[in-house]
């Protein structure tokens, strides 16, 4: 909703055998968000950033949780959903 709520249109996408939560578009731009509680197990970890692994574009990749000190991975960047939140539109290519 809150993306919606920032203009974008919002989508579920797949990628072989994985899922991308949310797939945001705004005119051109284009985001892409794995949600997820924590990041607490190593299997959690590569299950959230895994699922970037078949998009091959240089467009923006998050992973949102509720992680006080979000991971950041392989140009995946890794933020607190809070903080997303309240930082306003970060998405802007």
């Amino acid at each position: 909703m809150e993306l919606r709520r920032r203009g974008y249109d919002v989508r579920v996408g797949k990628v072989g055998d994985k899922e991308v939560d949310f797939i945001a578009r705004r005119g051109d731009a284009v985001s892409y968000y794995q949600v997820t509680y924590l990041i607490e197990a190593q299997q959690t970890a590569e299950r959230e950033f895994g699922a970037f692994a078949g998009i091959r574009d240089n467009w923006p990749k998050y992973v949102l949780s509720m992680d006080e000190f979000p991971q950041t991975r392989d140009g995946i960047q890794g933020m607190n959903i809070i903080d997303w939140m309240l930082a306003g539109d970060v998405a802007r290519p």
